[in-house]
């Protein structure tokens, strides 16, 4: 009956959760950024928080929708703009340049990472000892690299990220969750193994979860159905990360 009851309190609780949105500019030098921030206004008190990285489009309608839905979760959740102000990829060519050029230069990825986690711990709320990055495609890879420049994190969340190796897992603190379309083309199955390889002789704490028929972009609607195309919309993956998420955070929160 307790667990009932309880169950009751959390499911009425994330009912009536009310989130605040607000469009947050911090800076860097001469370069203006632009990220969103969502919280619940119900929930009082210090809450964990997740800088979330957008995927190669920058901080997009789906990026916000994203941010919320955690937000609701009882998180502090700050999306990250690693492009910049105003500079919005048109088009999947444009943005593959765009996210190409940060991934070629890892300490300006690292640093601008690092820049918005500094941001989110400057809101009002935040945790500031329980911090996590998620990321989604491009963000997902960011996440990991923000890991690998030695950041104090309490987790690190990845969506269909790239799965390169590197000789600086050591750096990486606190846990993570890697999810990975086990059909993906644009991760190799090298890369998929030296990750692998990389983490357990960092001795990280990490899940890895494969999931079934999904390729590259499994989160994403807007991607479509049609897998040969190597990136695609998958219901079950996506409902089952989601689920993964939670767990993980709820677990690693409590810590």
């Amino acid at each position: 009956m307790f667990k009932t009851l309880l169950l009751s309190l959390l499911i009425t609780s994330s009912a009536f959760a009310k989130v605040k949105t607000e469009k947050v500019e911090y800076k860097s030098g001469d370069q203006t950024y632009e990220g969103f921030l969502a919280y619940d206004t119900m929930n009082q008190g210090k809450k964990p928080g997740i800088m979330v990285v957008h995927n190669w489009m920058g901080i997009t309608a789906e990026t916000e929708s994203k941010v919320i839905e955690m937000a609701k979760l009882g998180y502090v959740v700050f999306a990250g703009d690693i492009y910049g102000k105003g500079i919005r990829p048109k088009d999947a060519k444009e943005a593959g340049e765009l996210a190409g050029k940060y991934k070629a230069d890892l300490p300006t990825l690292r640093a601008r990472a690092n820049l918005a986690i500094d941001t989110l711990k400057k809101q009002k709320g935040v945790d500031t000892s329980k911090i996590f990055v998620a990321g989604y495609c491009f963000g997902g890879t960011t996440a990991i690299e923000a890991a690998r420049s030695g950041t104090d994190l309490k987790g690190v969340i990845t969506f269909h990220g790239g799965l390169t190796p590197s000789a600086d897992d050591k750096n990486i603190k606190g846990s993570m969750l890697i999810m990975h379309g086990a059909l993906d083309p644009y991760v190799s199955k090298a890369d998929v193994e030296g990750f692998v390889k990389g983490v357990n002789e960092a001795k990280v704490n990490y899940q890895f979860i494969q999931y079934s028929g999904a390729v590259h972009s499994f989160t994403e609607k807007a991607a479509g159905e049609d897998i040969t195309k190597g990136a695609a919309y998958n219901a079950d993956a996506d409902r089952r990360s989601w689920v993964a998420m939670k767990d993980f955070l709820a677990e690693q929160s409590k810590k």
